[in-house]
């Protein structure tokens, strides 16, 4: 009777030091996974979107409180990992005081947030009306880096621009729009007589 006692309160032991065991090595495997330089079991090594916005309408003010420029589009996923946004049909519209509006579409953008640029690709189209000092400009090409805090934008793509009835296409392009002046590469200007003017 003695001996069946003694045995008895063995397995409530055994089925402790067992379960110990059992959580041990669990909680060391979980720690070798997470120390696994394994893109699936790293949340910072991926890059899925942390948050999409659906029809959004972005307004960046002068340091006086007038709008500087305005960008909407039809969605915008952004990625943390890499700091970017994609955007759907983007539309960037300078909006700076005592300049023409000058609009820029494309296809979709990208927006390097670290580097404060966007990227239009796919389509871009660039058009600013005519107002009392210049005259009515639009251009295309397929893709343009533009820097609005800065006023400028920049390809290394063909552009085709047309300021008033004068043509110009050239390989690559660098424009201020705050100073008006515009570098292209090597390219052709087409300015028509004065009566077709």
């Amino acid at each position: 009777m003695d001996k069946h006692k003694r045995t008895a309160h063995r397995w409530p032991l055994l089925a402790m030091i067992t379960a110990g065991v059992f959580l041990a090595a669990g909680s060391f495997w979980l720690v070798q996974v997470m120390n696994r330089p394994d893109v699936s079991f790293n949340p910072d090594a991926g890059d899925e979107p942390d948050y999409i916005i659906e029809k959004f309408s972005f307004v960046r003010m002068t340091p006086d409180g007038k709008p500087r420029y305005l960008f909407h589009g039809e969605r915008l996923t952004h990625r943390p990992h890499s700091d970017v946004s994609i955007v759907e049909r983007p539309i960037l519209k300078n909006l700076t005081p005592g300049a023409p509006p000058m609009t820029a579409r494309a296809n979709s953008a990208r927006i390097r947030h670290q580097d404060n640029e966007v990227d239009l690709l796919g389509n871009v189209d660039i058009s600013r009306p005519a107002s009392a000092t210049t005259r009515a400009m639009q251009m295309q090409t397929e893709a343009l880096t533009v820097l609005p805090d800065e006023d400028r934008m920049k390809t290394d793509q063909q552009v085709k621009m047309t300021m008033g009835s004068a043509t110009i296409t050239g390989m690559g392009m660098q424009a201020n729009d705050a100073t008006r002046q515009i570098t292209m590469g090597r390219g052709r200007m087409v300015y028509p007589p004065p009566a077709a003017r």
